[in-house]
């Protein structure tokens, strides 16, 4: 209406209640392994909703930055994981969600554990070490902590490896003595092979080599790609036909009842560099008021306040960024499940006073205290579908 005064109203925060928490217990990461040698009968095994058809040889194929809606988008690139699209999820044809945050390393252990976060321990890219008051780079184990310590529950690879079921992961042969492999993937025997053709081969004769078989193999290069060119570029399309080669590869060479599946550990979106998508934490006074340590990452930060600051740094990080991003207090995100039904003691203090989580197209970098990260094109890490949703596709012999 003419004459009308201008709309002044601050947009209301996003409510941390309102965040889609990943589906924990039935159709998360951490459901995957326990679900498919659940026919296996292995004690001490993870309890998990998700049903599905037993099989006596299983092989997972995690393929690092493979999101779901990244599939959807490439169906040149990608024909075979196309055509398995109908297969995921138990054949509902659904996506799973990875879990929060939605990065390698958290994801990893909920796939080689068979629980959430707030169960494992690895709550973020880097977080808070309470005991030493440093930020840990969880994928990179730096600076280095007691692995046993930090992430004491046995492996899903243990357990089957020690109920009698042949059980070996496949991957490169750089993550083999690992800490993040001693933590989350490890049990059994270890195959390190260069190339992914390798991986697919050797694989399926481990598949092979015994009547009942757990096989875990890994390809990391599409999420190198995407972090250094971005998922809209003729790189990343290369190796996303790449990995649709190396899928179909595994499959054609499956023995008899063996079942395949084929995931992911998060999705990718590309980050404009602009200001306004781009907002350095290392040059806005108002952000860094209060805080003591910034970790996680750019779409999911755990956020250390100064002793007595957390609900001063709430409000601020609420204020300026809370109707992009869902801001909660460690207390808010704990209670909302972000991290799993509940956490553990020994986690809690690992998690930021505040945790902010993308929802829109934006990114909190460090340009001055992370400048490769800050660099990336592709980021990932939060609820967001693009990351957050991955695929369970399966084939069957």
């Amino acid at each position: 209406m003419a004459g009308a005064p201008p709309d002044t109203h601050d947009p209301e925060p996003l409510d941390p209640r309102t965040a889609p928490v990943p589906a924990y217990g039935t159709a998360a990461l951490c459901d995957v392994i326990p679900a498919a040698v659940a026919g296996f009968g292995v004690p001490g095994m993870p309890a998990t909703g998700l049903v599905l058809e037993p099989a006596d040889r299983v092989c997972v194929f995690l393929v690092d930055g493979l999101g779901w809606e990244l599939i959807l988008r490439h169906p040149d690139e990608a024909p075979y994981l196309t055509s398995l699209l109908g297969t995921s999820l138990g054949g509902s044809g659904r996506p799973l969600t990875a879990g929060f945050p939605s990065t390698t390393a958290t994801s990893l252990a909920s796939v080689g554990t068979g629980l959430p976060p707030g169960a494992h321990g690895l709550a973020g890219y880097t977080a808070l070490n309470p005991a030493t008051g440093e930020l840990m780079n969880q994928l990179r184990w730096q600076p280095w902590t007691a692995p046993g310590a930090w992430q004491p529950h046995p492996t899903v690879f243990r357990l089957a490896d020690a109920a009698g079921i042949a059980t070996c992961q496949v991957s490169s042969p750089a993550f083999a003595q690992t800490p993040l492999t001693k933590v989350a993937l490890s049990g059994g025997t270890f195959h390190g092979r260069l190339s992914g053709e390798e991986r697919m081969d050797l694989a399926a004769d481990r598949l092979a080599a015994a009547d009942r078989a757990l096989v875990y193999t890994y390809y990391s290069e599409l999420d190198g790609m995407g972090h250094r060119y971005g998922v809209d570029s003729d790189a990343w399309r290369g190796q996303l036909a790449m990995v649709d080669r190396l899928a179909q590869r595994l499959a054609e060479k499956l023995p008899p009842r063996s079942a395949l599946y084929v995931t992911a550990d998060h999705g990718m979106i590309d980050i404009p560099f602009d200001e306004e998508s781009r907002i350095d934490f290392d040059e806005d006074w108002e952000l860094r008021a209060g805080v003591a340590v910034l970790g996680g990452e750019g779409r999911a930060r755990h956020v250390y306040a100064v002793p007595g600051a957390a609900a001063d740094v709430l409000a601020v990080w609420r204020e300026v960024l809370g109707d992009r991003m869902w801001v909660a207090g460690r207390a808010e995100a704990v209670a909302a499940g972000w991290f799993g039904p509940q956490c553990e003691p020994r986690v809690l203090g690992r998690i930021g006073d505040v945790v902010a989580v993308a929802r829109d197209d934006i990114a909190i970098v460090a340009g001055r205290g992370e400048p490769g990260e800050s660099k990336m094109v592709g980021l990932h890490g939060s609820m967001a579908p693009v990351e957050q949703l991955v695929p369970l596709l399966e084939v069957r012999s």
